[in-house]
């Protein structure tokens, strides 16, 4: 008889001594996240016929408009990790400040922080593009029976214990690792399972796609205009391919399967950037690096940047080691 793949909970169980700290606890978060992802998936694909779609009239806290889906998926998040009492407190890209969990007995015992971004890439929605959810969790630093503060959620992401994405799009797939490597499970919609489908995720150590709005050119820094050049190249296995998405989560996903590199560099436009170093950059770091791929802001390791502020924005350069090595020397070669 055929052996069947694990199912993302046997495999939680199997794992769950491989967790720095084997309290249960974390395996509880990533089966919240489990649990949460298949309700947004079902809401994400049906959302053609109901009127979950298009803009709430409300921006977040980036001035961005707010899509219907992107508030109901905050909503389901935010929801299901309280409600299964494991972490002491959340951030999310949707909300302004963090939420302070207190706990039933209002003990403030819990010993996780999840940071998230609840529908990355929602204003593909309309035009049925692939959108994902991003998560990133952290042990607190301050002490247990307090409020978490700010403190807890600006660590640098080399102190994340677990990080990961859920796509919502062909198939509806989990990608998550806790340090031991990145495993892909793929959803069974027929039965709501979720099974191992893609085991040992490794980024390639080149690739041929290079990830950029070149929309933005113009406004680039000249380093990335002279990679974009050297991508461009006829010599040796050049020119490489573009493909740009504009959702983080599957242009990721792809980058990662294929080999390629993800490029959202600071502009004249967007000076600092513009995604999120708590909740884009720093988990897709820690997922790359676990795939045996590279992140960096064009200079510095993405995940030893120290956070400053909730919202932060960085510049990111992500994907194959060779392909981001090569970028960041054309970024200083530029500086010179």
């Amino acid at each position: 008889m055929e052996e069947r793949n694990k199912t993302l909970g046997e495999f939680i169980i199997e794992n769950q001594t491989a967790f720095q700290y084997s309290s249960g606890e974390l395996s509880r978060i990533i089966n919240s996240i489990r649990l949460a992802a298949k309700v947004v998936n079902y809401k994400v694909n049906k959302a053609g016929l109901v009127d979950i779609v298009g803009a709430a009239g409300d921006q977040n806290i980036q001035g961005e408009d707010q899509q219907k889906l992107d508030v109901y998926a905050n909503e389901i998040f935010i929801q299901t990790l309280i409600n299964r009492e494991i972490v002491c407190g959340i951030a999310s890209e949707e909300n302004d400040d963090f939420i302070t969990v207190a706990g039933s007995d209002n003990s403030h015992n819990n010993k996780y922080v999840v940071l998230m971004d609840p529908l990355d890439g929602s204003s593909n929605i309309d035009v049925n593009v692939s959108v994902g959810t991003i998560f990133s969790v952290y042990r607190r630093v301050t002490p247990l029976g307090t409020p978490v503060t700010l403190e807890d959620f600006l660590q640098p992401g080399i102190n994340q214990v677990a990080a990961g994405y859920v796509i919502y799009g062909t198939s509806t797939m989990l990608v998550y690792t806790t340090g031991h490597g990145v495993n892909g499970f793929t959803l069974n919609p027929a039965i709501g399972t979720f099974y191992l489908s893609h085991p040992n995720m490794q980024y390639p150590k080149d690739g041929k796609i290079y990830s950029i709005n070149e929309g933005n050119y113009v406004h680039f820094p000249q380093g990335v205009k002279n990679y974009i050049k050297y991508c461009q190249l006829e010599e040796q296995d050049r020119p490489y391919t573009s493909r740009y998405i504009g959702s983080l989560v599957s242009d990721m996903h792809r980058n990662m399967i294929k080999g390629g590199i993800y490029i959202y560099p600071t502009s004249s436009k967007s000076p600092k950037g513009k995604l999120r170093l708590l909740y884009e950059c720093n988990p897709m770091a820690f997922i790359a690096e676990q795939a045996g791929g590279k992140a960096s802001d064009g200079y510095m390791r993405i995940m030893e940047i120290q956070p400053t502020e909730l919202h932060q924005r960085v510049p990111f350069f992500c994907g194959s080691y060779n392909m981001v090595t090569k970028a960041e020397e054309f970024m200083q070669e530029a500086k010179q």
